[in-house]
């Protein structure tokens, strides 16, 4: 007889970097407020003691960068934000965006992404952003924006 077996996604074994639990990988159900895609994540084990946490890529069980706690995902959140506009502004194209980070943080391209970075570069792409996007006239001139004004001041 020929039974197919089902292919298994067989998770990595990662420890929490901020307590040194196991990592297990759940769906998002439950921490995130609605998750209409059947989004993954790995999360400490300690959860919700240790809130570290990483999202996988939607249908795998690759992680899009490395596990990180509330305070370090929202600093990710505000440095993606301010990455986004330099393309999203028009002042260079998003594989240009790219190849200025990997030049930033002096990665290889394929390392060049904000859910690896750490507080210390988060703040560095933040400021790096900024200077970019306030040296952009046609940027200056929406730049009332609330979203862009002063985030990262409060850093």
């Amino acid at each position: 007889m020929n039974h197919k077996k089902k292919k298994q996604k067989k998770s990595l074994s990662m420890r929490c970097p901020n307590c040194g639990g196991t990592m297990i990988l759940r769906s998002a159900d439950g921490i995130y407020r609605e998750n209409p895609n059947h989004t993954m994540l790995y999360v400490c084990k300690h959860y919700p003691e240790c809130d570290t946490y990483i999202r996988t890529h939607p249908g795998t069980t690759i992680p899009v960068g490395v596990p990180a706690n509330r305070k370090l995902r929202a600093l990710r959140n505000e440095a993606h934000h301010y990455f986004d506009q330099l393309y999203l502004s028009g002042i260079m194209g998003k594989r240009d965006a790219y190849l200025w980070l990997a030049d930033l943080l002096q990665v290889p391209l394929s390392q060049a992404h904000i859910g690896y970075l750490g507080d210390y570069y988060c703040r560095e792409v933040i400021k790096e952003s900024q200077k970019l996007l306030q040296r952009n006239p046609a940027h200056n001139r929406c730049s009332g924006s609330p979203s862009l004004r002063g985030g990262a001041a409060a850093l």
